[in-house]
């Protein structure tokens, strides 16, 4: 059985939906540190200005957030960033090929009121990846499962449990992954590498590393194409 492990991130970009398209089970990664200036709270889209940051307010009132779990961050629902963010998306996005097909996904990730971060990032990936055409793959959160240790060996207590026969994982997990202790355990390992194909693509000269709602808007339904092919 193929799995990844990935920690859940606000509307990610199109490589995090390739790991999720090749993993026969994905696990939301919520029970580690949760990562202040990271993605699980913001992402970019792009405008006709450039590149544009949307972040979702945390609550740090009474509380510190750096070094809680990413299960456990609250949401700030003291302003209506929700509305900001799907103003800011239709602004820049309301002239894209296919954005009228899309905006009832846009209005069910954005009519969401989560009280934890998790849960609206772990939701809103899952009906993106549905739009997709991700049927396969199932979706559990890490918290939900018995974890031990730390790093490589946290990890390697997830896959284990899952009964995982091939772990799969980006570039990054180069630097800090002990790969001999997968081959020992009997389960074989995956890197993949983000070569991925311009797309046709509104506002101004290319951008590669904005959110998947770019992709889907610009392209619609040839979306698929530009992450893992036909």
């Amino acid at each position: 059985m193929r799995v990844v492990i990935l920690q859940p991130s606000y509307i990610p970009w199109r490589g995090y939906f390739h790991q999720i398209k090749k993993a026969d089970t994905f696990v939301f990664y919520d029970c580690v540190q949760y990562d202040k200036h990271g993605w699980r709270n913001r992402n970019k889209i792009k405008t006709s200005q450039g590149e544009q940051w949307l972040s979702v307010p945390v609550n740090t009132h009474g509380c510190v957030t750096e070094g809680r779990a990413i299960r456990d961050v609250p949401i700030s629902w003291n302003t209506r960033w929700n509305e900001k963010h799907a103003k800011s998306i239709s602004q820049s996005y309301s002239k894209a090929p296919f954005y009228r097909e899309h905006l009832p996904l846009l209005e069910q990730i954005y009519e969401r009121r989560d009280e934890k971060l998790s849960d609206f990032t772990c939701a809103s990936t899952e009906l993106i990846a549905r739009a997709l055409g991700i049927r396969h793959t199932q979706f559990v959160r890490s918290s939900s499962l018995p974890a031990k240790g730390t790093k490589t060996d946290r990890l390697l207590s997830l896959l284990r449990h899952l009964g995982a026969t091939h772990y799969i994982s980006g570039p990054s997990a180069l630097t800090y992954l002990e790969l001999d202790k997968f081959s020992n355990a009997g389960i074989t390992t995956e890197i993949i590498e983000y070569n991925y194909p311009k797309y046709p693509q509104i506002n101004g000269a290319f951008i590669p590393d904005v959110t998947i709602l770019d992709l889907l808007f610009n392209v619609g339904p040839e979306a698929p194409r530009f992450i893992w092919g036909k």
